[in-house]
């Protein structure tokens, strides 16, 4: 939702993006990799217990006050559809952790990959493999629907390993690629120290 209503976001095939790999060699502690997949509702709905697993990671971050506006009344919850009209809206992400061996060549680049989010997840439960996710979408109407933003929610259990970081260099690969020219961040908190560094 936007201060402007409902935004028509730029023309472009309705065909997901490919997914992507990025590698974290740079955490050698840390899993080897995560593929980032392109998302709509639709899409995100045949994986059986995403949504439900995203809406309540969205929902407690939105509890916690420290990232995103939505305030809710006492008494009031945060509910599944309202995370799917707000975050759904436009374009989402969601990033999988990935262990193992990454081909060479891929170290401070990006490769395309094989497979969707089931592949990628190889069985685990969504709280064990999800990196992240984030949303695209425009930020204005009309003569400037060409600039974007974007919200990204890294899980509790996950903070700390540098996935935010990849992230973001996959929002920037990504939201040309979705047809948008610029980009702006209409509020960070300053509370969220990750997002301030």
């Amino acid at each position: 939702m936007s201060a402007y209503g409902a935004i028509k976001a730029p023309t472009r095939t309705s065909d997901p993006l490919p997914s992507t790999i990025w590698s974290t060699k740079a955490l050698p502690s840390q899993s080897n990799y995560i593929t980032l997949h392109h998302l709509t509702l639709s899409t995100a709905l045949t994986h059986l217990g995403l949504i439900d697993y995203l809406w309540r990671e969205f929902a407690e971050e939105v509890e916690r006050g420290l990232t995103y506006p939505q305030e809710m009344l006492q008494g009031e919850v945060f509910t599944k559809e309202m995370f799917e009209a707000y975050f759904f809206a436009g374009d989402a992400f969601v990033g999988i952790v990935g262990s193992g061996k990454v081909e060479e060549g891929l170290e401070g680049g990006v490769r395309e990959v094989e497979g969707g989010v089931d592949k990628a997840a190889a069985g685990r439960k969504w709280e064990d493999c999800v990196a992240g996710f984030y949303y695209v979408k425009p930020n204005y109407p009309g003569r400037s629907s060409h600039i974007c933003n974007a919200g990204f929610v890294v899980p509790s259990t996950q903070r700390g390993s540098g996935f935010g970081r990849l992230l973001a260099k996959s929002y920037v690969h990504y939201a040309p690629k979705l047809g948008y020219q610029a980009s702006v961040f209409n509020l960070v908190y300053v509370n969220n120290i990750a997002s301030v560094k």
